[in-house]
């Protein structure tokens, strides 16, 4: 590891950063400087702005990871360089476009389940979908996070770093049993491969990622899928079973109600439910509604050789 690294890491812990963001800090500086084959330090303004179009036209990267990583860059370059004559106001950041989420219907979370290749692969699939659990969240599942007594799965320092405790169905306890009595893991949920003496470490968010899209390639699902596709899926079923926005919000660890409100736009139950104002019984029957109102005698062509009468243009 670089002193530059380092220092970086330093600082991020100091500013007690989530370790998530300090990863993908770390991550976006050092692709950073392989691209241009050079230390930060010796790069500025000019190759920040290229990388950043780089980013857009060639990686064709989501606004919001381009976000993160021009935040990266503004880290190392004014807390751990301190480089203050690089102006990253004149480096705007891209506008972060609108999209609903992709949602599963049952039928295909269950397509994708069966799909499987492995036990711990089913039983990721299942907890992702069964919790609305995020992948980093998962990756990080001990053993000491099942609580059997309470039926409940303790999420420690979540996204914000918020603790939250999710309620667990008795075929969920069922699923992690069968699992845990193949795996016998000792500490994490879901090791990583190791050998006999190195500690246990956690999968990787990426291993959940790979995990998920092999299932989908499987079960031959064309949409666009990861495990987050699981909690929004899990979520908007909530919603149309019932289940009140505040609990949704609860239980997925939303700061913000408002995050949680997009859900109403995917619920299929509820846009069923809105009555389309023309089906209030205001309107003219379409028969009525086009009756002419002035005498049939006036019109100097006949209807009868455009219009041979009701249905003639379906039967």
């Amino acid at each position: 590891m670089t002193p530059l690294r380092q220092r970086m890491i330093e600082e991020l812990q100091r500013r007690n950063y989530s370790q998530n963001t300090i990863d993908s800090y770390i991550l976006a500086v050092k692709e950073f400087a392989e691209h241009f084959h050079k230390s930060p330090a010796l790069l500025g303004a000019e190759e920040v702005r290229q990388y950043q179009l780089y980013l857009i036209n060639d990686r064709k990267l989501a606004a919001q990871t381009i976000k993160v990583r021009i935040s990266a860059l503004r880290f190392i370059y004014w807390k751990v360089l301190k480089r203050r004559d690089l102006r990253f106001d004149d480096i705007p950041l891209p506008k972060r476009t609108k999209k609903l989420p992709t949602v599963l219907s049952p039928a295909e979370i269950v397509r994708l389940i069966e799909a499987a290749s492995s036990l711990m692969h089913r039983t990721i699939l299942i907890l992702l979908y069964a919790t609305g659990i995020r992948r980093a969240e998962l990756r990080s599942l001990k053993l000491t996070d099942i609580d059997s007594q309470r039926m409940v799965i303790h999420i420690q320092q979540g996204k914000g770093r918020c603790d939250r405790d999710i309620p667990m169905t008795p075929f969920v306890l069922k699923v992690l049993r069968d699992y845990w009595l193949h795996a016998r893991s000792k500490f994490y949920l879901f090791p990583s491969p190791c050998s006999a003496n190195e500690p246990e470490k956690p999968i990787s968010s990426k291993t959940v990622w790979n995990v998920v899209h092999e299932a989908a390639v499987c079960a031959g699902l064309t949409k666009r899928i990861g495990p987050h596709t699981f909690r929004h899926s899990f979520a908007t079923h909530h919603l149309e079973g019932g289940t009140d926005l505040v609990t949704i919000q609860s239980l997925w660890g939303h700061a913000d109600l408002e995050t949680t409100t997009v859900y109403l736009h995917l619920s299929q139950n509820l846009m069923r439910a809105a009555v389309n104002p023309l089906d209030r019984p205001t309107l003219a029957a379409p028969h009525e509604a086009m009756q002419p109102s002035w005498p049939r005698r006036s019109v100097r062509w006949s209807m009868s050789s455009a219009w041979s009468g009701p249905g003639s243009l379906i039967h």
